[in-house]
């Protein structure tokens, strides 16, 4: 089945292009079928980009979702036209009334900020204590998994000696929990931020489970019991390319930046880099909308508490 996009929106046309079966609003809406209605706040500094990856993920289930953009107004986007965003976004403040069968929140790079000094904290904080009894079930990516531990559990961040860039290798668990049926017991993810959650502190909160982790990168995937909330602390939704893009941004600034670990062929940064967990992506988010959305959800969305 496809996923239901605004009408116009650019990742429409990037997706089909590559053969991924999306559909326009009208379509959508001749069809007899409840759609799962999925947020997705997006935090990333380039919207369309994001947009488009996360779109491509939850376009690969059988199940039609509705998708909805949320975008804060406690900070302009800087990087995203004012016209796209008018038109594709909508506040919290507009569907504060409704409820969701999933929600996505995404990273930001503000993780060397204290929580309290990203200007759209408070916002983001009504958001998640909406989404308890608004939305079934989240995800929460990146800094968003770190500002979520923090907000509902008190778990700190740390910063690291130095940021932590590349393509990591993460080992299952749990390898009977429904998020991760058909995960290899390795796989590889990307990570790019400067600060971490750490594992002692997240195994000292009893409504917590770790469901995968890397040696090099921490705790990787954490759920709450009930699951109800997973936190990712990663980017699984990155394109192949999406690493070499912040690498060479940050060159060309002067920055100080590693090469990504284990990413170019023999740390070449002329070479193309390979996808090699595009399959752990898709079916993280496939497992997400099937066994905790789409079976889990009432019917009538109203119902969600």
């Amino acid at each position: 089945m496809p996923i239901k996009i605004p009408t116009g929106l650019p990742a429409g046309s990037i997706l089909e292009n590559e053969n991924i079966f999306v559909m326009n609003e009208i379509r959508a809406n001749t069809q007899d079928i409840r759609p799962l209605k999925i947020a997705i706040l997006n935090l990333m500094p380039t919207k369309v980009v994001t947009e488009t990856q996360l779109i491509r993920l939850l376009s690969n289930s059988s199940l039609q979702v509705e998708l909805t953009l949320l975008q804060t107004v406690s900070h302009i986007s800087k990087n995203t036209s004012a016209e796209h965003m008018a038109t594709f976004y909508k506040s919290f403040d507009d569907v504060c009334n409704e409820k969701f069968d999933g929600l996505i929140i995404t990273g930001a790079p503000v993780e060397e900020l204290p929580f309290e000094a990203v200007d759209y904290w408070p916002e983001l904080c009504r958001v998640m204590e909406w989404s308890k009894n608004h939305v079934f079930s989240t995800i929460h990516i990146c800094w968003a998994a770190q500002a979520a531990l923090y907000h509902y559990y008190g778990i700190p961040k740390y910063k690291l000696q130095k940021k932590l860039f590349g393509i990591y290798s993460h080992r299952v668990l749990n390898a009977k929990h429904p998020l991760l049926r058909g995960f290899d017991e390795v796989f590889l993810a990307p990570h790019s931020r400067h600060t971490e959650c750490r594992i002692e502190d997240i195994k000292r909160e009893p409504a917590l489970e770790i469901l995968a982790v890397s040696d090099e990168a921490g705790a990787y995937i954490i759920s709450d019991r009930n699951n109800r909330m997973f936190f990712i602390t990663g980017h699984s939704e990155y394109d192949n390319d999406t690493l070499a893009k912040e690498y060479f941004r940050d060159i060309e600034k002067g920055l100080p930046i590693d090469i990504p670990e284990n990413y170019f062929p023999n740390d070449d940064p002329k070479q193309r880099p390979e996808n090699k967990w595009r399959g752990h992506a898709h079916l993280l988010f496939s497992n997400w909308l099937n066994y905790f959305v789409y079976q889990r959800t009432p019917y009538d969305v109203n119902e969600i508490k």
